[in-house]
């Protein structure tokens, strides 16, 4: 599922892939598995470099910039950034004084608010299609 809401005045897009979730005891299988639902990974991105970012930031407290996350995956400054990007356009990351951080402080947070952000969504959705709807009934023969 794709997903485009709008967040405090500004449209954010996230894709929610509908996939297995890993409860293997291991963390790096749960991270990937939680990472995947959030559609961090596609076949272009051979190397996992959004989720290493990702898991990056998470282990941080404070935010960081790009050099420091280049140099902690063994990535490119271009690709660093372009990921970057992504996942402030999914509204994941925010710019942090020199540096990036993950929007919320955990996990849990973090996939309250996405969900909280769907809910929103369709809520609105359904509201104009109920709209649509009786409108069209209006119009038809």
């Amino acid at each position: 599922m794709f997903l485009l809401y709008n967040f405090m005045g500004s449209f954010k897009e996230i894709t929610i892939i509908n996939s297995e979730i890993s409860f293997d005891e291991n963390l790096n299988e749960k991270l990937q598995s939680f990472s995947n639902c959030l559609g961090m990974f596609n076949k272009r991105d051979k190397e996992k470099s959004c989720f290493r970012i990702f898991v990056h930031l998470l282990k941080e407290k404070d935010s960081l910039s790009s050099e420091q996350l280049a140099k902690r995956s063994n990535l490119s400054r271009a690709t660093i950034i372009h990921h970057l990007s992504k996942l402030i356009d999914s509204d994941l990351v925010i710019k942090k004084g020199k540096g990036y951080a993950l929007r919320f402080n955990n996990l849990e947070n973090l996939t309250n608010r996405i969900e909280e952000n769907i809910f929103l969504t369709f809520k609105n959705l359904k509201k104009v299609s109920k709209e649509i709807d009786e409108k069209l009934k209006k119009i038809r023969y």
